[in-house]
């Protein structure tokens, strides 16, 4: 059975990316979300087993968002996503429970990687 994964980012097209990465690498996208509510929402709906999240996004960002996910459900497993490769938002998300964090532009080999990782 292919491991489920949500996917969360402001902007479509990075979206669309990614859920090719993922689905070119065997795992089946469940549901995509465009901000941090969106996030929590689809999670508790779905219960994915893997969330790709991205940082910066409207109404409620994404360490806010994986700080409630953690919340609702101790054992999920996020990765964290944005442009912005700064060291405080790497520890800020690994702190509140993030279990890797990717850099766009989005590099296939890497994501596998971080999801190996996470041991899905």
């Amino acid at each position: 059975m292919k491991k489920r994964i949500l996917i969360v980012d402001d902007a479509a097209f990075m979206r669309a990316m990614l859920k090719d990465i993922l689905v070119n690498l065997n795992y089946e996208v469940v549901a995509e979300g465009r901000n941090g509510h969106e996030a929590v929402h689809l999670y508790k709906r779905y219960k994915p087993d893997l969330v790709t999240l991205d940082i910066t996004m409207p109404e409620m960002d994404g360490i806010d968002a994986l700080k409630e996910i953690i919340r609702f459900d101790r054992q999920a497993k996020v990765i964290m996503c944005s442009a912005m490769g700064q060291q405080k938002l790497v520890v800020d998300s690994i702190q509140a429970g993030a279990k890797d964090f990717l850099v766009k532009p989005f590099n296939k080999d890497r994501i596998a990687t971080a999801i190996e990782s996470v041991n899905l």
